[in-house]
């Protein structure tokens, strides 16, 4: 009797086919919502590793433009300096801010191309100084015309300088506009495949979920509580349900055997009266 009593405890504990499909199913969609999410966190980590390649690229550019404008001003402030032939004053440039910020954008930016123009920049930089440096020597010489020396000797030292940083912030745009690409690119790439198959694979979820219910989960409680209705309150035996599967067959042939068992029941009952 205990023994009974243990086991009829032990099988309502257990957990019914409602709720292990229900857990098959939930699981294969924890999966795929944790797939999604490791696919998120590796574009995040992608994304934040080309976020700071563009911000590199762009505080490059922002040195690059910086270091052209202080050679302009510098320029024309010597210009200025000749056109006044009364003045004798040299003007100043910061020599140590100009060659640490253009050492910078070689490491900065990672492009092949960038460091050999970097070089460039630095090399015409180094003879369009050393050419400017005479401007004291012209302005007390004379025997030197500073208009000649100027337009024939630091003016196009000054144009190489200002062309190989122009080629130099033109390649850093060109980093910049790959990198603003792949960033690009690498979200659909990344994310937009990663969210439409766990999309459809949830969805396929709930389909095949909805359809096991539908067909063969419900059909087969409602048979489970024919046959209680049947058995405990001696009610007919009347489940019916659409399909022609072996659980629809499954269903005839338990209708059939409790009309038959009832049909025994009767002619029991009545050859017992008798």
């Amino acid at each position: 009797m205990a023994f009974g009593k243990f086991f009829k405890r032990a099988r309502e504990k257990r957990l019914s086919m409602r709720t292990k499909l229900i857990l098959s199913l939930s699981s294969i969609a924890v999966i795929l919502l944790v797939s999604l999410s490791i696919s998120v966190m590796e574009y995040s980590g992608m994304s934040d590793y080309v976020s700071d390649l563009i911000a590199d690229d762009i505080s490059s550019i922002n040195v690059a433009n910086r270091l052209a404008d202080m050679s302009n001003t510098y320029n024309l402030q010597i210009l200025e300096v000749i056109g006044d032939e009364t003045s004798v004053r040299v003007p100043s440039f910061d020599d140590e801010y100009f060659k640490s910020h253009c050492d910078s954008l070689r490491s900065s930016v990672p492009s092949n191309q960038v460091k050999p123009l970097a070089d460039s920049v630095m090399y015409s930089y180094s003879a369009y100084m050393l050419t400017s440096l005479e401007l004291e020597d012209v302005l007390q010489s004379d025997f030197i015309d500073s208009r000649s020396w100027y337009f024939e000797r630091l003016q196009p030292r000054y144009d190489r300088l200002r062309t190989d940083l122009g080629a130099l912030s033109e390649a850093i745009y060109q980093d910049l506009a790959k990198n603003s690409a792949t960033f690009e690119g690498g979200f659909y790439r990344s994310i937009i495949p990663g969210i439409v198959a766990v999309g459809v694979g949830l969805l396929l979820v709930v389909m095949l979920l909805s359809f096991l219910l539908a067909f063969y989960v419900n059909p087969l409680y409602r048979m489970l509580d024919g046959l209680d209705a049947y058995r405990s309150r001696d009610k007919k035996y009347s489940v019916k349900f659409d399909g022609d599967d072996q659980l629809a067959q499954l269903n005839e042939g338990i209708s059939e055997l409790a009309n038959e068992n009832r049909q025994l029941r009767s002619r029991i009952k009545t050859m017992g009266k008798k």
